[in-house]
């Protein structure tokens, strides 16, 4: 159904399934640093594919949210992993309001 949006070659080789425990390069340590990703979780939306990936650095584990339009627009959120609750509890109160 949206198999288009995955000719962005960024996430041309993430699997649909759960865990990839492979040495990826880290945006967030900018000098070729990696980071190893622990779990990769995949949601398609209506207009929209969600990647929810649960990395680890030498900083310690992150967070990093991706979405990908129908129109190969890409944005991208980071977060540290001690934050979760505070992220989850954000969105739980969003929900209610739906």
């Amino acid at each position: 159904m949206f198999d288009d949006d995955l000719a962005d070659d960024n996430f041309a080789d993430v699997p649909d399934t759960d865990t990839v425990p492979v040495p990826v390069p880290s945006e967030s340590q900018g000098k070729g640093g990696y980071a190893s990703e622990l779990q990769h979780v995949k949601v398609r939306g209506r207009q929209r594919t969600f990647y929810f990936d649960l990395k680890e650095s030498h900083n310690g584990k992150f967070v990093k949210v991706s979405e990908l339009s129908r129109g190969g627009q890409r944005s991208t959120i980071m977060f540290d992993g001690e934050d979760i609750d505070e992220m989850i509890s954000a969105l739980q109160e969003i929900k209610s309001f739906m």
